[in-house]
């Protein structure tokens, strides 16, 4: 029977803050073996050559040296999702971005083989350097890569949901604007670092600051052509991820290999400088929105076009040129949508996945456009948005389907709590207000490989002590999931969370999770648990109902006791109920497991965009400029979240504020931006940043107060209702930042970062009578391709899935 809750909800101490704040929890960094050694990594000084020839026996024979290894020593490519297996732990044939790994020494200590690396010599054959897509598609040859669409583009596509030109055409106003979003990195506390050895049994294991411990596992057994089962992946407590931590690294295949063939364990720490290389993180993306809309403020459609800088590598770029559109929709009803993107291979750091993936640069361009549009029409912001959310329970004109959605809410919240009525537009100069609105998945759909298996398995173990062991294969990277895992399973289980430990992360002895990665570990691995726990409350009352004299529905279990709900006597304590249990039943464990239901979308591609569940957030940001510097000044930020329901305020409060701390980064300073040396210098593509010297975010004189409110609405698809808060809360800084300039002074900086600079060049043009706007003026010719045309679902979200099983199909 149902109870109120008594763990969850409630504010409480994380389940590794004591080990954390003790500094007894042990990163990759902090691991040391008897008779270990170290490997470094030389790098490409060149953006783009082809490897004539690595001679590597001067630093063979250095002292301290035990290995080298080159590009040759790895002959199985590697990559994050099978339709971009693109890399190699050591380059082979090709470098494609300064930083590009060739070769790695091994040594006693760092030192020496640091002193090894400059003792390397390759020869190189300098190759055309693409510095940008824009280049990439005037310059198909040479190929930055022999796969993909054509030329130098990875990835091309176009959907159209609905006639969206005769939308556009039917509209009583038409918005054609451009944005761009510069690219960024995660900047997390810890860099990554990796140990490898071999066990008493002789398997592998590679202990890593990893975010996916399986997708490690299972490309490693690839590239080192090393059966799975001889393996295990220990994914260490990450010092953050955001992204930065999902794909595979050279390092880890390289410490791999070394451990295998000298059977010593071996180990690698990353500098910074190596870190900002590694990257995988935002995709530089233009952006060209054309949106209708009526004269009362109704959407009628967009058309939406992306062109990404994906780097010189594959990793999560497919899945990032979908995120560019398919997610657009979520938040307003545009009944007619197209999206046309397209990702260009460039000769800098990969891009790949970061704390939104894909999502903030679209939302970023639509939530200005809409501020644009409630000007014209001479409309409150956030009336607009309120005119044209999303129903509950609907289909999306992409097909997906969103069920609960507390936006609105979130928007009267905010609005109230800003005193936005009173600010906006009424501020005096050089002060405003903005407001901007976003959503977010909680877990993408599909896997990265495709599967019918769980995406999530739990397991618990009950002990006759009354501890609670509970494994997990997912992986605590900061966020709080070893917390939510251990809540959850106490609530269900009527336990204090101190009697439950968990153990996560480890492919070795842990169920698989697919990792942490698109805000999908609450609700896939809850759900696991829930799944799991309530095994063993049934099993467990299906014992000692007889001696509570009740049946097994009335048993309840609760501050660690075990009693009918129909009597006032004692009952047992829960320690006893479980020597009951297993006198009766033998060793109590219990399994548990989630995979997400099938997309409603019947057409290829469908598969991408889908999720179980979607949080919605809404921010308003108060902002002071200096007319006469450009300075911007953030002294408050309001910003409510829909998160289904907190399992635990604190850390949602946290998270919230840690997404509002990263998206105020980006869009006032944060840019992994890149130059060209002169040619006479090698005419090299180099970062402008690689450290933290140059590379500038937030620090805590710069952090505003943030003022949060959880809006709480469970969802039925989560765990206790639960939706994400890990990455949706960043989204809307950035455009309403953008929009409380424009309040403040008039201004529209239609890019990413907004910097002082910009700002007076604006208000320079404003000045002159010209534009007062900084931001993209022109949007390349993308050879995208004849769309996919999807029928949109029926008008109304009436539920009709025979109707709209049969308009997908006539695609």
């Amino acid at each position: 029977m149902k109870k109120r809750l008594e763990v969850l909800g409630k504010p409480r101490r994380r389940v590794d803050g004591r080990a954390k704040v003790t500094g007894q929890l042990r990163y990759a960094d902090d691991l040391s073996m008897p008779r270990m050694l170290h490997a470094k990594l030389l790098r490409s000084p060149h953006p783009h050559a082809t490897v004539e020839k690595v001679d590597a026996e001067k630093a063979r024979k250095h002292p301290g040296v035990h290995l080298v290894l080159t590009g040759q020593d790895f002959p199985v490519p590697f990559g994050i999702m099978p339709v971009s297996v693109d890399e190699y732990p050591l380059a082979r044939e090709r470098v494609r971005y300064v930083g590009d790994p060739v070769a790695a020494v091994i040594a006693r200590d760092e030192q020496a083989a640091t002193e090894a690396l400059k003792l390397i010599e390759v020869s190189y054959r300098i190759l055309p350097v693409v510095g940008s897509a824009e280049e990439g598609l005037k310059n198909p040859e040479p190929r930055i890569h022999d796969y993909g669409e054509q030329g130098n583009i990875h990835r091309n596509q176009s959907y159209e949901f609905g006639n969206v030109e005769e939308s556009l055409k039917s509209a009583d106003l038409v918005f054609d604007d451009l944005f761009f979003y510069e690219g960024n990195t995660h900047l997390p506390m810890e860099q990554q670092a990796s140990l490898a050895f071999l066990d008493p049994e002789g398997k592998l294991q590679v202990s890593s600051s990893t975010q996916n411990p399986h997708y490690l596992h299972r490309q490693l057994a690839r590239v080192l052509q090393v059966p799975e089962a001889s393996i295990r992946v220990v994914a260490t407590p990450n010092g953050g991820g955001f992204g930065g931590k999902c794909d595979p690294g050279g390092h880890e295949f390289v410490v791999a290999k070394a451990a295998l063939v000298l059977g010593r364990p071996v180990k690698i720490g990353l500098t910074r400088e190596e870190v900002f290389y590694v990257h995988r993180g935002r995709h530089p993306v233009l952006m060209r929105m054309r949106t209708g809309v009526t004269r009362d403020g109704m959407l009628t459609g967009m058309h939406l076009q992306t062109l990404l800088d994906g780097g010189g590598y594959g990793s999560h770029g497919p899945a990032s040129t979908f995120y560019t559109g398919v997610l657009t929709p979520v938040t307003y009803h545009y009944p007619r949508f197209k999206f046309e993107a397209c990702r260009v291979f460039t000769n800098k750091p990969a891009c790949g996945p970061k704390r939104g993936h894909g999502t903030p640069q679209p939302r970023f361009g639509q939530e200005v456009q809409l501020d644009k549009i409630a000007e014209k029409l001479a409309m409150d912001p956030a009336e607009l948005r309120l005119k044209n959310l999303v129903k509950a329970n609907s289909l999306t004109a992409s097909w997906l389907h969103v069920g609960s959605i507390g936006l609105e809410e979130c928007i009267r919240k905010v609005v109230e709590l800003s005193g936005w009525k009173e600010k906006h537009r009424k501020l005096p100069r050089g002060r405003g207000v903005g407001l901007a609105c976003s959503t977010y998945m909680c877990g993408a759909g599909v896997a990265i490989y495709w599967n019918k298996m769980p995406h999530s398995g739990v397991q618990i173990l009950l002990d006759r002590s009354g501890s609670v062991i509970v494994y997990c294969g997912a992986t605590e990277i900061g966020q709080g999931s070893d917390d939510v895992l251990a809540g959850i399973v106490a609530e269900t289980l009527g336990v204090d969370p101190g009697v439950v430990r968990c153990v996560t992360g480890d492919t070795g002895i842990t169920p698989v999770d697919l990792g942490s990665y698109s805000s999908r570990v609450t609700i896939m691995m809850g759900n696991a648990a829930v799944q799991a726990a309530e095994r063993l409350r049934t099993a467990i009352a299906g014992v000692v109902c007889e001696n509570l004299n009740t049946v097994p529905d009335r048993v309840v279990f609760s501050q660690g006791r075990v009693f009918a709900a129909d009597s006032s006597g004692p009952g047992m304590t829960f320690v006893e109920a479980v020597h009951a249990a297993e006198a009766q039943l033998g060793t109590l464990s219990a399994v548990g497991s989630y995979a997400p239901p099938k997309p409603p979308g019947k057409y290829k591609g469908a598969g991408v965009g889908p999720s179980p569940a979607y949080s919605f957030t809404a921010c308003v940001v108060e902002t002071e400029v200096d007319e006469r510097t450009g300075w911007i000044h953030v002294p408050k930020i309001w910003i409510a979240h829909d998160i289904g329901r907190a399992l635990n305020p604190t850390l949602a409060r946290g998270q919230v504020i840690g997404g509002v701390y990263m998206g105020l980064g980006e869009a006032l300073m944060e840019e992994q931006s890149f130059r060209r040396l002169p040619e006479k210098l090698s005419g090299a593509l180099v970062h402008r940043a690689p450290s933290m010297l140059d590379y500038k975010s937030l620090t805590a004189l710069d952090m505003p107060e943030v003022e949060v409110a959880l809006i709480e609405d469970p969802d039925p698809n989560c765990p206790y209702g639960a939706k994400e808060v890990g990455q949706g809360p960043l989204l809307p800084v950035m455009p309403a930042l953008a929009n409380a300039i424009y309040d403040a002074v008039g201004v529209r900086i239609d890019e990413v970062p907004i910097t002082p600079d910009k700002v007076l060049s604006a208000l320079e043009r404003k000045a002159k009578g010209e534009p007062a706007r900084v931001g993209p003026e022109a949007f390349p010719a993308v050879p995208y391709p004849k769309p996919t045309f999807v029928l949109p679902p029926w008008e109304g979200g009436d539920g009709n899935e025979a109707k709209r099983d049969a308009a997908a199909a006539v695609v």
